[in-house]
């Protein structure tokens, strides 16, 4: 454990990224907590390096701790405005023959389309997941279907496994996984879509 100290410059790297309105010392100590949890599930056949692999737990853990202590929540207006886009979409869609852009989306409810944005954005987080996330997440279950997930999961490549480590072991957005991977949030959702079919074709 004592060498876990020598990965603490990894810890202010990552920390150092993140806005200076958050205290530097609780950053570290929550991402130390990521690093020791590394540490206890850190396998050295693993063909990923220790410092790769505790980068997603530290991170992960400090997301998290932001997440949890953040001040800002969704309001009611902007959870309303999310539903009537989404009806908005559906019906467009039918007229249109393809899915309507924001903008034709922002005419047809007359709302600014900076409030459409902002509203797609703000609620993107609490939108509901692919159901293989709860097979996922139940990683270390030893049911069948668990089983073979695992062996699914173990043949992706090792690009794969981090998107989908990150996306489904750390709850990170997909703009927080684009972040960690050097990708486009689009080449994130694209990627996990993908990679998501491939699993369920598989099992």
């Amino acid at each position: 454990m004592e060498g876990l100290l020598e990965y603490d410059g990894l810890i202010y790297k990552i920390i150092s990224k993140y806005p200076k309105r958050y205290d530097r010392d609780d950053l570290y100590q929550v991402g130390m907590l990521g690093l020791i949890d590394a540490y206890k599930h850190y396998n050295s056949n693993y063909d990923t390096k220790f410092s790769t692999f505790a980068y997603y737990y530290i991170v992960g853990e400090v997301n998290k701790y932001i997440r949890e202590n953040s001040s800002l929540k969704i309001s009611r207006n902007i959870i309303e405005l999310k539903k009537k886009i989404l009806e908005c979409r559906d019906v467009m869609t039918q007229k249109l023959g393809r899915a309507p852009s924001n903008l034709e989306i922002s005419l047809y409810l007359d709302v600014d389309i900076s409030l459409i944005d902002n509203a797609l954005v703000a609620t993107d987080e609490v939108a509901s997941i692919d159901d293989n996330v709860n097979l996922i997440k139940s990683y270390d279950d030893t049911s069948p279907e668990v089983l073979d997930l695992k062996g699914e999961l173990n043949k992706l490549s090792v690009e794969e496994k981090r998107l989908i480590y990150a996306r489904y072991f750390e709850d990170l957005t997909q703009t927080e996984t684009s972040n960690i991977l050097g990708m486009s949030q689009v080449q994130v959702s694209r990627n996990e879509n993908k990679i998501l079919k491939k699993l369920r074709d598989n099992l």
